[in-house]
């Protein structure tokens, strides 16, 4: 009796992680993150591609607020996103240079219309970008 208890406790030492490790493997592929064929993955990985990135739809809520309202609220509302998300200062420079060029744009060609907007803003990125048109 204690020899099969030995060999039966045995048995279940070597058994059981097998089962728990296959069982976790199980579960883990059961999950909804996983996805359940490959299609799907590609297809996912596409559809992230396609999304707008954060700085590039601030650049265009931005440059259609300067078209509907003046190139100081465009600024503002720059100046207030950078303080919001840092992380996203990285491209001030270059939105408020875009800034600059749709302004001169907006206001036919004349840089002193566009010019007199000018904030210190992402340093004189506003300012470089209406010079750069005329």
């Amino acid at each position: 009796m204690n020899q099969v208890a030995r060999r039966l406790g045995k048995t279940f030492a070597l058994v059981l992680p097998v089962v728990l490790v296959l069982s976790g493997t199980l579960a883990v592929t059961r999950v909804p993150w996983a996805a359940s064929s490959p299609g799907s993955q590609v297809l996912t990985a596409s559809a992230k591609q396609d999304a707008t990135t954060p700085q590039e739809a601030l650049r265009q809520r931005l440059l259609a607020e300067l078209q509907e309202k003046d190139p100081g609220v465009a600024l503002t509302d720059l100046q207030v996103a950078m303080a919001k998300q840092p992380s996203l200062a990285r491209y001030c420079v270059s939105i408020a240079r875009s800034l600059g060029r749709a302004a001169v744009a907006k206001y036919d060609g004349a840089t002193q219309k566009a010019q007199s907007w000018s904030r210190p803003v992402c340093d004189t990125a506003f300012a470089t970008g209406v010079s750069s048109v005329g």
